[in-house]
């Protein structure tokens, strides 16, 4: 029977809705699970879940060296001891110094840098420059730290000050806001990104759930015809959005999950030195993901599929509702 057939039926027989199995209405999907607008969609979807999984492994990855980084940075303070006229009264105040360092609760250890050791990290910021060994630098003593049971650095400080003249503790605060603040932006940026492709999507969704009520409008139309509710034309719709955004999301979350595992041979790949990668492993750890950053991912899957299956919802009660009208 015809749409046109259907509108020309006295108004009585058309308030009538018609014995239609239940069974027959589940097993003709409304959306054809197969067609080329859903394998279309399928890709589009998987290129935002890959591109939402990426920038939450890379953010979770950036998070986790940041934490490294502050733990270590923590962990040790620099004492610097102004040079003095010679360098044997020098060495005996380092002496002094560290031997006071020692016995102070919370220090693990204290090790007197060597003047060669502190010209070695004045030259990246420098250098190398002649005849840096006669200038009156600061000698530098290094202090680890007891992690379970840190000292007071400001009281520490201040009676390092008072007892030795000269002496200066620095316990790297500068560093750590700066690493923090670093982080914090990359991950305020790092959620922009995700927000952004989560709202690419829902567009793309909104257009997919309008395209796919206008190529079904005369089986929704008997679908209504026939007595069905709103409520189960929207779960048709739901379910094929759903399946959609779970096998898209688990392909995008499966592929930057490969990134991470490629990652960590891509420079002896392209043919880096370990020196090279050894520098570069300090800077981001080791590139790969540890559970709770695929877990992650998976949650990235789990928010697609809730994004596709919600604005589709949304979607098609509000097309049913203007065409109600």
């Amino acid at each position: 029977m015809s749409i046109d057939t259907m509108r020309n039926l006295p108004a009585v027989i058309r308030e009538q809705p018609l014995a239609v199995p239940k069974l027959a209405l589940r097993n003709s999907p409304i959306v054809p699970p197969r067609s080329v607008t859903g394998r279309s969609l399928v890709v589009v979807i998987t290129i935002m879940a890959f591109l939402a999984s990426l920038t939450t492994g890379v953010v979770y990855l950036i998070n986790q060296s940041a934490s490294a980084w502050l733990r270590d940075v923590a962990s040790e303070v620099t004492v610097q001891v102004r040079p003095a006229a010679d360098a044997t009264q020098t060495e005996a105040k380092l002496a002094e110094i560290s031997d006071f360092l020692s016995k102070q609760i919370g220090i693990a250890d204290v090790r007197v840098l060597s003047q060669r050791e502190t010209n070695a990290l004045i030259e990246p910021w420098l250098g190398k420059v002649e005849g840096l060994e006669s200038l009156p630098l600061p000698r530098l003593i290094a202090v680890q730290l007891d992690r379970e049971n840190p000292p007071d650095l400001p009281t520490l400080s201040v009676a390092l000050e008072g007892e030795f003249e000269g002496a200066m503790l620095d316990d790297h605060g500068r560093w750590q806001a700066q690493i923090r603040s670093l982080t914090s932006t990359l991950a305020v940026a790092g959620l922009g990104v995700i927000a952004l492709v989560a709202l690419a999507t829902v567009a793309i969704i909104v257009s997919a759930t309008r395209s796919a009520m206008a190529s079904n409008r005369e089986i929704v139309e008997v679908l209504h015809f026939v007595g069905a509710r709103d409520r189960f034309i929207a779960q048709q719709f739901e379910k094929h959005f759903q399946t959609l955004g779970i096998m898209a999301g688990a392909a995008g979350a499966g592929l930057a999950a490969l990134v991470f595992v490629v990652f960590p041979l891509l420079p002896s790949l392209f043919g880096a030195s370990p020196a090279t990668d050894a520098e570069l492993r300090r800077l981001v750890g080791a590139g790969t993901l540890d559970w709770l950053g695929y877990a992650l991912l998976v949650l990235v899957v789990v928010v697609v599929a809730a994004i596709c299956r919600i604005t589709s919802r949304f979607g098609v009660y509000r097309i049913l509702d203007q065409q109600n009208r």
